[in-house]
């Protein structure tokens, strides 16, 4: 199967509420590849790599987040995978 890559914005009260620990979690139980960080702005920004079909559940589960995150807006831009990712990875 193909892999694909999506580039993902997340809006809302996703910082201090561990959203990039629990994207960490369930891209890792997909079997996705890439990184997740929180930018200063607010929003947290995930790269995942992986089949299509799992990279539309990760995008599913995103919408609804963490127990005491409240998701308001995301915006994901669909790319040709790269493969450089050998895990996926919280950086800073």
């Amino acid at each position: 199967m193909v892999n694909v890559r999506a580039h993902v914005f997340v809006q809302g009260r996703v910082q201090a509420v561990s959203y990039r620990w629990w994207t960490q979690r369930r891209a890792q139980s997909l079997e996705l590849t890439g990184w997740v960080r929180n930018l200063d702005d607010g929003r947290v920004e995930a790269v995942f790599e992986g089949t299509k079909k799992n990279l539309e559940k990760i995008i599913e589960k995103c919408k609804t987040g963490p127990r005491f995150s409240k998701v308001t807006h995301i915006d994901v831009v669909w790319e040709k995978s790269t493969g450089e990712f050998e895990s996926f990875e919280i950086t800073s």
